[in-house]
């Protein structure tokens, strides 16, 4: 596994870590002190999956490198 594809993962995981902790925050704690602001954070939980989507699939290289080449071997 790349370099690139493994940090991608780390940060997939670490995104979907955090909107499910929300969740599970607004569902048992924070519903307690008061619905409104469990609902809020329930909404915040729900918008970091799809941009959870888009950073894993994001493909990260300095400027000054060029796109790499389509691999041959690689169909």
């Amino acid at each position: 596994m790349h370099d690139d594809t493994a940090g991608r993962r780390r940060r997939y995981f670490t995104l979907m870590g955090i909107s499910l902790s929300l969740f599970i925050l607004a569902a048992t704690v924070i519903r307690l002190v008061s619905p409104t602001l469990a609902a809020v954070v329930a909404g915040v939980a729900m918008v970091i999956p799809p941009f959870a989507a888009v950073v894993a699939n994001a493909r990260w290289r300095p400027e000054d490198q060029p796109p790499p080449s389509p691999d041959p071997d690689d169909k």
